[in-house]
């Protein structure tokens, strides 16, 4: 069973369901990977999400990536990818598989300057997140393809076009 939990900051309050988003994103980008059955077995999966602010994200990204600038998304994995197809169950019947979290104010000029709706483009934020989450990454050609490639069928799935195509 795959749980949400899903904070959602004043800046992102609007008439967009974020919850609704936020589960099918990350069960489209699940299903895209080898791990998709993760949702189907004996525990509760569980991402955390928090939709936040440029000045959170910036303290998050400088803490952790050393990078003091506010991203569009940052990911943090609780499982190693290397242990995800062993996941049996945990002590409370739950697994946390990470933590996600947006910055508005990136999210939106991005959204702006791609000329795409801010929901789409969050979506595809939290389909890349999740896949971080999963063990991907982009740190060289050949691993951002694959990436995208990955991206691009979850974001299918989610009637959102190609956002690598120019």
């Amino acid at each position: 069973m795959l749980q949400i939990e899903l904070n959602i900051g004043p800046e992102w309050q609007s008439g967009i369901n974020w919850q609704k988003r936020a589960e099918e994103a990350v069960k489209a980008a699940l299903s895209v990977s080898p791990h998709g059955g993760l949702a189907e077995r004996n525990f509760a999966l569980e991402v955390s999400i928090k939709l936040s602010d440029n000045d959170e994200v910036q303290k998050l990204n400088a803490a952790y990536r050393g990078k003091d600038r506010p991203t569009n998304v940052l990911s943090f994995p609780m499982v190693t990818h290397d242990l995800l197809d062993s996941l049996s169950n945990s002590d409370d019947g739950e697994v946390l598989l990470g933590d996600i979290i947006l910055a508005y104010d990136v999210c939106r000029e991005e959204a702006q300057d791609k000329d795409i709706a801010m929901e789409n483009h969050a979506s595809h934020l939290l389909v890349h997140g999740v896949l971080h989450l999963l063990g991907y990454d982009h740190e060289n050609e050949a691993d951002a393809l694959n990436m995208e490639a990955l991206e691009v069928r979850a974001l299918e799935k989610l009637a959102i076009g190609n956002p690598y195509v120019e």
